[in-house]
């Protein structure tokens, strides 16, 4: 059971029996009441985002989920397929599910599947990747006091904001919870 102070983003609940991973918290309180946590979370099964607020002492049942460590082999346009890296069971996963964590894998690349009473219902990415960059425009130092920053274009096919010193074919370490530039390799 977690309290709602540990109700933080990556975990996974339980909520009217189906399992949940917070996304986002904020926790608030306010003068002689109690504290409430603000929550949003994805359910693991369809993928939809729901908005709820923990209050007090409430309680939340955690999900039994576990995590299979797996190697991302291919997508074949509608299913993401997964390999078990010590038993080579293949899990299937829908893109739909996966949403802009598919911009951040590579074939090949290892992940950690989640697991709901047997069945892949999510992905759990590493907080940081490597990826190439693949198409960015020249940069052009102009009218910037701090620096700047222009579009990129990775080799997964996700586009992100990178420094302006960032050119074609570097390998740049991109943040997968937030979706950012962090560092040159």
């Amino acid at each position: 059971m977690y309290s709602i102070a540990q109700l933080k983003p990556g975990v996974a609940i339980m909520v009217d029996g189906d399992p949940y991973l917070v996304t986002k918290s904020q926790f608030s309180k306010q003068a002689r009441q109690g504290g409430t946590m603000k929550t949003v979370l994805r359910n693991l099964k369809t993928g939809a985002n729901i908005q709820k607020t923990f209050s007090g002492n409430e309680k939340c049942e955690a999900a039994d989920l576990e995590r299979a460590r797996c190697q991302y082999l291919y997508d074949d346009g509608s299913k993401g397929i997964f390999m078990h890296k010590d038993t080579y069971e293949q899990y299937e996963i829908d893109l739909e599910l996966l949403g802009r964590q598919k911009g951040y894998l590579l074939e090949g690349g290892d992940a950690d599947v989640l697991l709901f009473e047997g069945n892949a219902i999510g992905l759990s990415l590493p907080p940081k990747v490597e990826l190439k960059v693949i198409e960015t425009p020249p940069g052009v130092k102009g009218d910037t006091a701090q620096g700047g920053s222009k579009p990129a274009k990775l080799e997964t096919g996700v586009m992100i904001n990178v420094p302006l010193f960032i050119n074609e074919g570097d390998l740049i370490r991109v943040n997968t919870e937030e979706g950012t530039y962090v560092e040159r390799v």
